[in-house]
């Protein structure tokens, strides 16, 4: 509340001001890329990512069909053609062994969504585009806090995109990042989030005057927005710690029943470090996981699905395209189950798991 009544008192309140940069200099310290670009949303920062890259009708990406409508907007906005891929089953993450087979001469770039913030096999990935001689965008939504091989997500690839939305780890109600890893994209990147205009130019004194010079939107937040993430990127460090916590605790008492086979829990491959965005559990059909939702809610809990399959829906049929098989990806959205996590559910915790191993039975 203080950051955001300094702002008010500043009457500095349309963006690029004292906590858009603040909040800048957090994220290319804390994630070592070599520019951050705070916008409005993720889905502000994927539509960023798909003007940089020049995406064209005719053009293709490689995705995972499992993640939010938003990834795939972003490449259908530019007129371009999203293609499913299927997941991996322990992580929920794009099948790396699957891209290269669905790489066409239309192929553009490869967008891996690193789900739940647990990161995406970045080496297969990184090696197959640079061996085809194509670009990788990171859908990093989930990801504050998550690393690869001891490296954070969304340092990577040339370009990221984090969410700050209200249901993400760290939060300003909406809220984004584009990370930038490529010094080449970085003037550019100005002049499209500055609306597509050299405004930056004029604010460093090397214009009179700024005008339009590229394509480019309203991408930025206001310091509003800017003010309450700072105060809440000061506290990521904490957040993390006591999800991980939380995750943790449902991942040691969940273990005697996945042992059973009544559930099973989240793949974490060893190489990778979360920042226990989400804690699912998959049941063994979608009967179970509709009965376990139904019952978990009769207690007062709230447990949800997730994802409905991009490749599934109205749009997804009608803009995109399948790559093979989508098993792996409609067997696990029809039967994932998301638990209650959150900074401070720790007295309640044990009553979601009490109740959880009761309706398991």
């Amino acid at each position: 509340m203080a950051y955001i009544q300094d702002a008010i008192e500043r009457k500095d309140l349309a963006g690029d001001g004292r906590y858009t940069h603040l909040s800048r200099d957090w994220l290319q310290t804390h994630l070592h890329v070599k520019k951050s670009l705070l916008t409005a949303s993720c889905t502000a920062a994927l539509e960023m990512c798909t003007l940089l890259l020049d995406l064209k009708p005719g053009n293709e990406v490689i995705l995972p069909s499992y993640t939010f409508p938003s990834t795939a907007n972003a490449i259908c906005l530019r007129g371009a053609t999203p293609v499913f891929v299927d997941i991996r089953p322990d992580t929920l993450n794009i099948d790396e062994k699957q891209i290269a087979d669905a790489i066409t001469p239309q192929t553009r770039a490869i967008c891996p969504v690193h789900y739940a913030g647990v990161a995406c096999a970045m080496d297969e990935i990184l090696s197959i585009a640079h061996s085809h001689k194509i670009d990788v965008f990171e859908d990093a939504a989930q990801c504050l806090g998550g690393k690869y091989k001891g490296k954070t997500l969304g340092s990577l690839s040339d370009l990221a995109c984090l969410s700050f939305h209200a249901t993400k780890n760290v939060a300003s109600g909406e809220g984004g990042d584009l990370l930038l890893n490529r010094q080449d994209l970085g003037e550019r990147a100005e002049i499209l989030w500055q609306k597509g205009t050299n405004r930056r130019e004029f604010l460093e004194g090397k214009i009179d005057k700024y005008t339009w010079v590229d394509l480019g939107s309203s991408f930025l937040p206001s310091e509003l927005q800017a003010a309450f993430l700072y105060a809440q990127l000061q506290a990521a460090d904490e957040i993390t710690k006591r999800r991980q916590t939380i995750w943790q605790k449902y991942h040691t008492e969940l273990e005697d029943a996945e042992q059973h086979e009544r559930l099973r829990r989240p793949g974490v491959p060893s190489d990778c470090e979360h920042p226990a965005h989400i804690y699912y559990i998959i049941l063994p059909t979608e009967r179970k996981r509709d009965q376990l939702m139904a019952a978990m809610a009769e207690n007062g809990i709230t447990c949800v699905s997730h994802f409905v399959p991009l490749h599934s829906s109205p749009a997804g049929k009608k803009f995109g395209r399948n790559h093979g098989s989508m098993d792996v990806t409609a067997s696990m959205s029809e039967r994932i189950l998301r638990l209650p996590l959150w900074p401070g559910m720790e007295n309640a915790q044990t009553y979601v798991i009490e109740k959880l191993l009761q309706n398991l039975a």
